[in-house]
């Protein structure tokens, strides 16, 4: 087994790393360290929860060492590192990362993005900080207003690249590429490369190391169930499951922020604490919610994927994939967010059947079939979605479709409703157990579920 010390990190760092716990490298940080210790350029292909935080911080922070110093003059504390994400709740939790990995080396970091006050940050800045973590618009608010300078980068880091692109922020990132010096290290990770993934990277990577770990797996740790439900049951079967099986600390996505509201709002009435977060959120909101989410105060969490993007709780037990993204990407992503660190989690997936040409493309991706698991007492029938009905209705109010920075990859092209799903007959109670699901459900195999959107089906009087 590597240990940290056999990567080349300096002893303060790994004394940082010990008092975290910290015991041995995860596979991205056993490939990325050496080599960016190097002062190589990398392009990283990592997903959510595989560590990657710490492979593209350590080697940084350790590159800087040279550039520390404990005094307080600003002339002695340029920006020496850039680190760039998507989402403010990205951006804290790296931020708060690096403090933690630099505790015992006198380097300075700072966070800085939108939603907060700004003139809050300018003091911080005064002082003088070698690492800067931050969003594009807000960083880009503070060189229009010149309370930073990017001319003394060595280093620059995109994180999540993928995703600052869907959420429109390539202009930006242009803009602030343009203000670094020609000479310095650059880091991107994403979880995808569609093309304009690689056009970026080649625009601002000179002869990058590719380093590819676990890109579009899901994690061994990680359950999954999926439940075939009509579309407008999801909400009392989101409930039942809550209640039924005493789950806490949930963290369920929607795909817009009107629909993450009223989920919210409807769990509240039927006796479920709740609380949403997504772009519309202040930031004083989100973090409030974000914190009596991991408190445990409050028992699910509500939020698009946007708003999710960085969201990191250790063992976080329950996702909820309420509404199935439109990107099979974004399902690897989501249920990212349990079972990380060896931990054990569970995503559970309520499907509709306008939702199963997105579930063909997820199952494509991770290359396994989720079962359906009929749960009594919510079982399609022939009052639910028509079957000549090829795609999910549409949202009612303008208010109520994605936002385009919310959106994910263009919908993939309509498929075929998946014949085990919606086509055999399904015989209640001759189906076997699943020793994998609650007792309170039933495992459906695929040659033996109903027409289940199409056709009334009575639960059997053993399952009410």
């Amino acid at each position: 087994m590597t240990t940290f010390a056999e990567l080349g990190l300096a002893p303060d760092i790994l004394r940082a790393l010990d008092e975290m716990g910290y015991v041995s490298p995860t596979p991205i940080q056993e490939q990325v360290i050496p080599r960016a210790l190097q002062g190589g350029d990398i392009l990283g292909a990592a997903q959510t929860g595989t560590g990657k935080t710490a492979a593209f911080a350590l080697p940084l922070i350790q590159r800087l060492l040279p550039f520390a110093s404990s005094s307080t003059s600003p002339a002695k504390h340029p920006i020496r590192a850039l680190i760039l994400t998507p989402t403010r709740e990205l951006a804290i939790q790296v931020e708060e990362a690096i403090q933690a990995y630099t505790k015992h080396v006198p380097l300075r970091s700072l966070v800085v993005y939108g939603g907060v006050n700004i003139n809050t940050q300018i003091p911080i800045l005064k002082t003088g900080i070698e690492i800067l973590v931050a969003t594009p618009g807000r960083l880009l608010d503070h060189v229009q207003n010149k309370t930073l300078m990017l001319t003394q980068v060595n280093t620059l880091v995109l994180d999540e690249a993928d995703r600052m692109l869907d959420m429109g922020f390539m202009p930006d990132l242009k803009r602030i590429v343009a203000l670094l010096p020609a000479q310095r290290v650059n880091m991107m990770f994403s979880a995808t490369f569609p093309e304009e993934i690689r056009k970026l990277a080649d625009s601002i990577l000179d002869n990058p190391t590719f380093i590819e770990v676990a890109r579009n797996e899901t994690a061994v740790t990680v359950t999954q169930v999926m439940h075939p439900v009509h579309h407008e049951r999801k909400r009392q079967l989101l409930a039942h499951l809550i209640k039924s099986r005493d789950l806490r600390q949930v963290l369920v996505f929607t795909g817009t922020k009107l629909g993450c509201n009223r989920l919210a709002n409807e769990l509240n009435k039927a006796g479920i604490h709740a609380d949403a977060i997504h772009g519309d959120k202040t930031q004083q909101e989100r973090i409030k919610a974000l914190d009596a989410f991991k408190a445990g105060t409050i028992r699910v969490l509500v939020a698009t994927d946007v708003a999710a993007r960085g969201i990191d709780i250790e063992a976080l037990p329950f996702v909820v994939n309420y509404d199935l993204p439109h990107n099979a990407e974004d399902y690897v992503h989501r249920i990212g967010r349990t079972g990380r660190a060896g931990a054990k989690g569970e995503a559970i997936s309520l499907v509709s059947e306008a939702e199963t040409r997105y579930l063909k493309d997820i199952e494509k991706l991770i290359g396994s079939t989720l079962e359906p698991v009929i749960v009594p007492g919510f079982e399609p029938g022939a009052a639910d979605v028509p079957a000549y009905q090829s795609r999910p209705p549409r949202h009612a109010e303008r208010s109520e479709r994605p936002e385009r920075h919310e959106r994910s990859a263009p919908r993939s092209k309509p498929a075929a409703p998946r014949d085990a799903l919606f086509d055999a007959p399904y015989v209640p109670g001759e189906a076997p157990r699943n020793d994998s699901a609650p007792a309170l459900m039933r495992s459906a195999p695929k040659k033996q579920v109903a027409a289940l959107f199409r056709s009334p089906v009575k639960p059997d009087s053993a399952g009410q």
